[in-house]
């Protein structure tokens, strides 16, 4: 008999290892089917590779890989994280958006521009991939909250108004102090709300991401994040604020990094205990995934693990770092490192008892009704 979520509450991390690697008691092509036939979206994800050249177009093989992939649409990053003065970072989105535009309007078949949950629909009639413009930052409009307006009409979608350090809106999830949300970080939480943005708390820090969820009247997301009941994490998210963001009809979506592992190389065990503790605490309405990687699956090249050295290295210099960055925590689960990763995260839920329908609101049914419910003006 199929187990219910509320059976299941009781099992240990043991017991969810041994399931992941018992024989299946769904057949593969159940989860391929439903896979096919849901609409799958990344609440944050990366067309292509870790290439060293992030300005180079995505090349035949990676765009083999998209359409391969399966998703339905992924919430892109565009612009910088913390490190410009505005009018730079305001540049910075431009440059980026320009960038991924002549992607799209060079790969048609394979990539599509969402400006509305329609967009997302009509991605998954056409088979491509719909591309959703956030910043992770908001720094670029910290002095003049007019930019919002800029920023939509250029296609931003989802906003996070602080990365992990302090800028004028807020306190990042880094910053020791936590201040929390300034005068100019309510406005521009009311900003978004008016002008169809999801507000995006994922790198926040604990009282920011409280400020702005009082603030807005629009349901809330952290869009990549983990369970700190696992993991304790700055990064990652108490059980008080995933219920909190539940109540405003938000979404928490669990990504693919070291940090639930507490910065081992994850696997698809660790993502699965979070997404199930995070169903236990939001309910099956309010969770989905966010894998905060890139499509493509991760070659250990020589070249690769130099240059993620020297990125971690950068970020630490900078310090934008968070704990458990190191220069062999690598950005992938090692046995979900392929382009359909969610279709193995299907398997793996059914496999464990969960229904066809929350299997469905989990890869993407869920952001699907966020996008809708914060999008439309």
């Amino acid at each position: 008999m199929t187990k219910t979520r509320r059976e299941l509450q009781g099992l240990s991390l043991t017991t969810a290892v041994a399931e992941l690697a018992a024989p299946r008691l769904f057949a593969a092509d159940s989860a391929v089917s439903l896979y096919e036939n849901s609409i799958i979206i990344d609440g944050l994800g990366f067309p292509g590779g870790l290439s060293i050249d992030e300005t180079a177009p995505l090349s035949p093989v990676e765009l083999e890989q998209v359409s391969q992939s399966g998703l339905t649409a992924a919430h892109l990053t565009v612009g910088a994280v913390g490190t410009m003065p505005p009018l730079n970072a305001f540049e910075k989105i431009v440059r980026d958006i320009t960038r991924w535009d002549l992607q799209i309007e060079t790969n048609p078949d394979v990539l599509s521009p969402v400006r509305r949950s329609a967009d997302i629909l009509a991605a998954k009639s056409a088979g491509s991939m719909g591309l959703i413009y956030g910043l992770q930052d908001g720094v670029s409009f910290e002095e003049d909250l007019d930019r919002l307006e800029a920023l939509h009409q250029l296609g931003i979608r989802v906003i996070q108004p602080t990365y992990n350090r302090r800028n004028l809106l807020g306190d990042g999830c880094m910053e020791p102090a936590d201040a929390g949300l300034s005068r100019a970080g309510i406005d521009a939480i009311e900003r978004m709300n008016a002008l169809g943005i999801l507000v995006d708390l994922s790198h926040c820090s604990r009282r920011t991401a409280a400020d702005a969820i009082s603030a807005s009247n629009r349901p809330v997301s952290f869009t990549h994040t983990g369970c700190y009941a696992l993991a304790e994490h700055p990064r990652h998210r108490t059980d008080e604020e995933i219920k909190s963001v539940a109540e405003t009809g938000g979404v928490v979506g669990i990504y693919i990094m070291p940090y639930l592992a507490k910065g081992k190389q994850p696997t698809a065990a660790d993502v699965i205990a979070h997404i199930e503790h995070a169903l236990d605490v939001a309910g099956e309405d309010h969770v989905s995934i966010g894998t905060d990687g890139t499509v493509s699956p991760t070659e250990l090249s020589a070249e690769f693990i130099e240059q993620f050295r020297k990125t971690t290295a950068e970020r630490k210099s900078l310090g934008i770092a968070a704990p458990f960055e190191t220069e062999t925590g690598y950005l992938f689960a090692s046995d979900l490192n392929t382009p359909r990763r969610f279709e193995t995260l299907a398997q793996l839920l059914l496999n464990r008892g969960y229904s066809e329908v929350l299997v469905g609101k989990i890869l993407g049914g869920n952001l699907l009704r966020l996008f809708s419910e914060t999008w439309n003006v």
